[in-house]
């Protein structure tokens, strides 16, 4: 007679696991979906994700990028080197094509262009007839994340109303929409910033360098750090540091602030993420220090 061992799961192997059905319910409800890809590290997460769910085949899906025109330059970098390494195809589109359209018009030239990315996303949908984008959202983030469902319904003009979500019971996903209508589909949404950076470690995966330590020039503004860039630059009475930072999240120039930070591996990182007291976004997002800028707002409009 035989004996049967049960395995353990790990909470890492759950989470792998359900984003991983997730991604195959989208890849078979969905006629034509899409994997949002920036080179952060939540979006390389679901890379490898993807891995695990679609090869030895070829993703059933696209990579896309709705790029600012002013995100960091070792992010792109990564994005374009990842996708050629997996040999999938990637979409980039442009704020800066919607801006050239005249869809997306700016207050003044040093307004940020981050919550326009909601424009030049909603006409990538359309140009390609995406009924499906897969994003990196997780409800840790920010509190209007956490309103959403798994599969979050958005109408013909793709905004997204929190009142009017599909119930999700006992795991059972529906990504159906009629022509025009569109899910954003979120396989990470019950993971935590400490469960990314302990996925990243578990499977060694390579990360652009403004993740770790280094030294960067920067002003203070704000109570957040703001670093000195060409698009960014230093006004006459600002004091420039040069301080060593690490960057938690990324995104555009103009709204992404780095953290003080001596944490160059990973196991480091682990270590301060594990301990920090400050939110993810709470201390690296500039645009969200207004209600103007609210990620509600924009998720109404569009947004991710």
């Amino acid at each position: 007679m035989s004996t049967l061992t049960k395995q353990t799961l790990s909470h890492l192997d759950w989470l792998e696991a359900e984003a991983i059905h997730i991604l195959r319910e989208v890849a078979g409800q969905c006629a034509n979906p899409a994997l949002l890809f920036s080179g952060g590290k939540d979006s390389i997460c679901l890379l490898r994700l993807a891995e695990k769910a679609f090869r030895p085949g070829r993703f059933p899906f696209p990579l896309l990028h709705i790029d600012t025109g002013h995100n960091y330059p070792e992010v792109t970098e990564f994005r374009d080197k990842r996708a050629a390494e997996l040999g999938e195809r990637l979409i980039v589109r442009s704020v800066e094509d919607s801006m050239a359209r005249g869809t997306v018009v700016l207050k003044h030239a040093g307004e940020s262009r981050n919550k326009h990315q909601s424009v030049t996303l909603l006409e990538a949908i359309e140009e390609f007839g995406f009924d499906a984008c897969i994003g990196g959202a997780r409800r840790d983030e920010e509190k209007a994340r956490a309103k959403e469902r798994i599969m979050s319904f958005r109408d013909e003009f793709g905004q997204w109303d929190p009142k009017n979500q599909r119930p999700e019971l006992w795991n059972l996903y529906n990504a159906r929409s009629h022509k025009g209508e569109n899910i954003r589909a979120f396989p990470i949404s019950n993971w935590t910033e400490l469960d990314v950076w302990q996925y990243i470690a578990r499977e060694q995966l390579e990360l652009p360098s403004i993740y770790f330590a280094h030294v960067r020039p920067v002003v203070r503004r704000n109570g957040l750090l703001q670093p000195v860039t060409p698009i960014t630059p230093a006004q006459p009475d600002d004091r420039v540091e040069d301080v060593q930072v690490r960057f938690r999240t990324v995104g555009d120039i103009t709204c992404t602030a780095p953290v003080e930070s001596d944490a160059d591996t990973v196991d480091k990182i682990l270590l301060e993420t594990a301990t920090t007291t400050i939110t993810e976004r709470g201390a690296t997002r500039m645009d969200d220090q207004t209600s103007e800028a609210s990620m509600e707002q924009r998720k109404k409009e569009g947004y991710f």
